[in-house]
């Protein structure tokens, strides 16, 4: 049984939340977001909450009904707080700076990386060491944080390379004599 589809996701002042069918579209201050709900849950708007609800007791149905429940509570915490992820950048000569609609990221190769910033995602660097990815849908703002790191992940002997802030970086001894 899910112990997490069983909690309602309550909807906080300034979204709004609209059921057609089986998409859910949520809409607040930082975006518009929409689901579309699997044919396995049901759910329902009532007095300021979303409630999640297998359609019956299969295998599916219950592995549904914690993971639309996540879902949705992402969203409504995306379009109302947004989600950030920062990136740290180790290394000699190694930078990023924003220009216009594009990251343009010198990692110690022979030319630098203009990396397109995508829609509804915004990328802040308030360092040349550090940058911002936010944004309201969750997915997206790690799936672009994990590709910017992607381009120079952390290295194990001098920790070169771009990192997630939490991450820590297991480091090695070098070579001996």
């Amino acid at each position: 049984m899910s112990r997490i589809g069983k909690n309602p996701v309550a909807i906080p002042a300034g979204v709004q939340a609209a059921l057609a069918g089986q998409v859910l579209n949520i809409s607040g201050a930082k975006g518009k977001l929409s689901l579309t709900i699997s044919s396995d849950v049901s759910a329902t708007i009532a007095d300021g909450h979303i409630t999640i609800a297998p359609k019956d007791d299969g295998k599916r149905a219950r592995a549904m009904w914690g993971t639309t429940r996540a879902l949705v509570n992402n969203m409504v915490t995306g379009v109302s707080a947004g989600f950030t992820r920062q990136l740290e950048i180790n290394g000699v000569g190694y930078r990023a700076a924003v220009q216009g609609r594009n990251l343009q990221l010198q990692l110690g190769y022979s030319h630098d990386i203009l990396y397109p910033i995508p829609e509804n995602i915004q990328i802040t660097c308030e360092r040349p060491t550090l940058i911002a990815v936010s944004g309201a849908d969750r997915q997206r703002v790690g799936q672009v944080a994990a590709e910017i790191r992607a381009y120079r992940g952390p290295e194990p002997y001098k920790g070169k390379g771009i990192k997630y802030a939490e991450e820590t970086i297991r480091r090695k001894e070098g070579k001996k004599k």
